[in-house]
């Protein structure tokens, strides 16, 4: 008496893993999306208002006075331009270039968020508005309050730095422009004939030796 047998499962074959070429592609969109959503981020943040207070003495009584955070600092709008035109950069090198872009990259977009955060507490660029106003070099504004402005900033140089991550490990296989982009080249011209014996075989192959 024959014992009956299970029917064994049929294995399910596993799903097959991305490409290399797949992934870079992905991750050079997130590294594009990154970048135009950081420096977006630090370039709005910089001109609005980071600080404001009052400063009395005028004739008027008080007066408002407020600093935006290009005028506390300038660096962190630079940066995020430095980390925009490193991201166009990308497309034009390969290898090493594009490690030393996503450096420079990160670098930038960690210099943002660090002079992001120091201008979240800076007063300095209110008094001297305040003594622009009140034309006196020693005028000094009271009721200071900052914005939360800064930490949007901040949150920009981020991202920034998160595309340079992103672009160093990364950044070797993603594609480059096309050959349509290289200078064009010009054909060498036809070797001419450089011996008598040349230039009579050519005369009888019904061949003019002295044409092009």
């Amino acid at each position: 008496m024959s014992v009956p047998t299970q029917p064994r499962a049929e294995a399910v074959p596993a799903a097959p893993a991305p490409a290399p070429a797949a992934v870079g592609r992905r991750m050079l969109g997130v590294m594009l999306l990154l970048t135009a959503l950081g420096a977006a981020l630090v370039l709005t943040a910089v001109g609005r208002v980071w600080a404001e207070g009052r400063v009395a003495g005028s004739a008027a009584g008080t007066l408002e006075v407020s600093a935006t955070g290009s005028r506390i600092s300038e660096l962190p709008g630079g940066l995020a331009l430095v980390a925009l035109a490193a991201a166009v950069a990308v497309f034009a090198v390969r290898g090493v270039g594009r490690v030393g872009v996503g450096v420079l990259t990160l670098l930038s977009g960690l210099g943002a968020a660090a002079t992001a955060a120091a201008g979240a507490g800076d007063s300095a660029a209110l008094h001297a508005e305040a003594a622009r106003k009140l034309a006196l070099s020693g005028a000094q504004a009271t009721g200071i309050g900052h914005t939360a402005w800064p930490w949007v900033a901040l949150l920009g140089g981020l991202l920034l730095a998160l595309a340079g991550l992103l672009t160093v490990r990364y950044g070797r296989g993603w594609p480059t422009m096309g050959s349509r982009y290289d200078a064009p080249t010009r054909k060498a011209p036809a070797k001419a004939a450089e011996t008598p014996a040349d230039l009579w075989k050519a005369l009888d192959r019904g061949e003019d030796p002295t044409a092009g």
